[in-house]
């Protein structure tokens, strides 16, 4: 299943403000996490109406914070909340018994869980990645792109 492609703007000060009142949150405004200016739904594709989501702080030991957003009703207004919630508890075992992937999205979420979840923007990024590696150690990689010799 593909990831759902929508963004969201941050509401920074909402986010802040959601942050310190978690119980097992940062604690201190300088312990705060930078956060990102934008953010993306980390779920799978879903039904129009559904609300998106992101996850904004993981708690060493607990709930998460996540955002929610919904598109207004034709208005161009979104609608933001911030709910601490559970990480989901399913785990996908491939070859061991004992090694496995959590998913990483939080209790009871809708649809796949993150392991069926594919970012075709993630894999065309890793790919280039990879390719630029290759290339720079088998002495390709003379220079920056562009640059003439």
């Amino acid at each position: 299943m593909l990831q759902c492609t929508a963004f969201s703007e941050l509401p920074e000060m909402g986010a802040r403000v959601a942050l310190m009142g978690l119980a097992e949150g940062p604690g201190e405004v300088s312990e705060a996490p930078d956060l990102d200016e934008f953010v993306l739904c980390e779920l799978g594709e879903h039904e129009e109406g559904a609300e998106h989501a992101a996850q904004l702080w993981s708690a060493p030991a607990g709930r998460d914070l996540w955002m929610f957003w919904s598109d207004g009703d034709g208005d161009g207004r979104r609608t933001f909340r911030f709910k601490e919630l559970l990480p989901c508890p399913a785990v996908i075992h491939r070859l061991s018994v004992k090694d496995g992937d959590a998913c990483v999205l939080y209790d009871r979420h809708p649809a796949a869980h993150s392991w069926d979840v594919t970012d075709p923007l993630a894999d065309l990024m890793a790919e280039r990645i990879r390719e630029e590696v290759r290339r720079d150690r088998d002495g390709g990689g003379g220079g920056t792109r562009g640059e003439k010799p």
